[in-house]
């Protein structure tokens, strides 16, 4: 157990406090501010998993709902999350966050192609405070390297952990390959959508929204084994239309035959500098890969979230949301002989019309 004494909560209110002197601090991009603090939160007696979940990861929060606003740069949010994980790399060191291993063994992972680590270190550092001997691999694990370190350690589950929901055909291979080897399978983070909807359909043995839950239902009851035939990833159906695949590896020229369209569709492109059309084409890529998710899980309400968010996107950072229609039309023309993705582009379409974002109602 821990080393130090009784922890008291850092409960909603009184950490309003800390969590505005770490918002200082990583906003300034004061490193130094930022571990001090927490640091001498952890001195005072504050309990190490409220202050990793109350306190950093409030202010992890705040940080993507900056940059989604356009109040924090690119680099800005990079170095505010370095900070972040940073302070939690000192505050992993405290006496107070050492605790015996009473548990069994859980390797924490980011699925490949997955770069937000901080929710599974966080995780990590409050399953290590649980009791359990915990293995992070940190983000973008190649699923057979994990498959390596499971057979190596033996673990008792393994929890992935995905944020970008174009992960998500990535996270269905890995549960499967971790579940053929005995291992199950507990998912989290964002790209698993509202009340995890997508975990059970790619076949993981359990979903939480969160660390402390997540650590709450594996204190609970273990996962239990699966069967080497638990999982296939031919369970999803719909696939055998071969939408997903087609419009996957036709990607790049698609970006490119609708980047060439939209001038005429959207004449004030005709003005775009280069770094204009560069971004351009790189929404109309995330388009894309959204679109070709949505085929994999044949769920249009994926695509409608994401197309209604870059519209709030695009809008605070002083571009029209009125590009975005033309660009599905286009896009569904290029697809015309694909039912479910022209259905999915139309109900994008439908949900920009109903949903008109503007820059101060911006949330991430």
């Amino acid at each position: 157990m821990s080393t130090s004494t009784t922890h008291r909560p850092c409960d909603a209110e009184r950490a309003e406090r800390p969590v505005e002197l770490l918002w200082n601090a990583v906003s300034a991009g004061d490193e130094c501010a930022a571990a001090d603090l927490l640091l001498r939160l952890l001195d005072e007696g504050a309990d190490p998993e409220s202050v990793l979940l109350d306190v950093i990861a409030r202010v992890q929060g705040r940080v993507g709902e900056e940059w989604a606003a356009n109040r924090m740069s690119v680099a800005q949010e990079h170095a505010a999350t370095a900070i972040n994980e940073r302070a939690v790399a000192a505050l992993s060191t405290h006496s107070a966050a050492r605790t015996a291993t009473t548990r069994g063994r859980i390797t924490v992972a980011c699925v490949d192609g997955e770069w937000h680590g901080l929710p599974a270190r966080l995780l990590a550092e409050v399953l290590k405070l649980r009791g359990w001997r915990v293995d992070y691999l940190g983000s973008q694990v190649p699923t057979p390297h994990l498959i390596v370190h499971l057979h190596r350690t033996r673990a008792d589950a393994v929890a992935l952990s995905s944020s970008i929901p174009t992960r998500l055909p990535t996270a269905h291979a890995a549960i499967t390959a971790c579940q053929a080897i005995g291992v199950p399978v507990l998912v989290g983070g964002a790209a698993f959508g509202p009340e995890g909807r997508y975990a059970k359909p790619l076949g993981a043995d359990a979903w939480a929204p969160d660390a402390r839950a997540a650590a709450d239902l594996l204190a609970r009851n273990p996962l239990p084994r699966p069967q080497p035939d638990h999982q296939q990833l031919d369970d999803l159906p719909h696939l055998a239309d071969q939408e997903y695949t087609l419009v996957s590896r036709s990607s790049a020229s698609l970006v490119r035959e609708v980047c060439t369209a939209l001038e005429g569709a959207f004449p004030a492109m005709r003005s775009y500098g280069a770094v204009q059309r560069e971004r351009t084409a790189e929404d109309l890529a995330h388009i894309v890969d959204y679109l070709a998710t949505a085929l994999y899980l044949d769920d249009e309400e994926l695509f409608t979230r994401f197309i209604t968010w870059t519209a709030r996107i695009l809008v605070a950072r002083g571009v029209p949301a009125s590009s975005l229609p033309p660009a599905l039309e286009l896009l569904a023309g290029e697809l015309k002989d694909f039912s479910r993705a022209v259905r999915i582009l139309g109900a994008g379409t439908r949900a920009l019309v109903t949903d008109q974002p503007t820059a101060a109602g911006i949330t991430a």
